[in-house]
């Protein structure tokens, strides 16, 4: 008997499709910042972006001027593994925005519930110096 997981037979295609089509709702809508973190990310969430602890409030608050700032991203993963309801990914993000591109190395360790939505998540990243 297995549990369910939302990551499929892909956890790779999970995660970047995840935030991809975060993204896509942030920057491609007007709805609220907030609304969009209750779609993707379960009651109660709380994430640790390199060392920054980020819950719901705060990440809807960071989403107002990324909608100013950034124009698209695309995440290229290069490894990922999940067990149970652990998701493990080693992916480079590349971000386009207003004032220049940015490309970031990340490590990221995360629980989702079963539909999909993120639980927890410890992401570390290295932003890379402009080729």
């Amino acid at each position: 008997m297995t549990s369910a997981t939302p990551f499929g037979d892909d956890p790779g295609r999970f995660i970047a499709d995840f935030y991809t089509e975060f993204t896509r709702q942030i920057l491609g809508t007007d709805d609220d910042p907030g609304a969009i973190v209750d779609r993707f990310h379960a009651p109660g969430f709380v994430q640790y972006v390199d060392g920054n602890r980020i819950d719901r409030e705060k990440l809807a608050a960071h989403l107002r001027p990324v909608r100013r700032n950034a124009a698209g991203t695309r995440v290229e993963v290069h490894e990922a593994l999940a067990r149970g309801d652990l998701l493990t990914a080693r992916y480079t993000l590349h971000t386009t925005g207003r004032k220049g591109d940015t490309t970031s190395d990340v490590g990221f360790f995360g629980r989702f519930d079963p539909d999909g939505r993120m639980r927890e998540a410890y992401v570390f990243s290295r932003t890379r110096s402009a080729p």
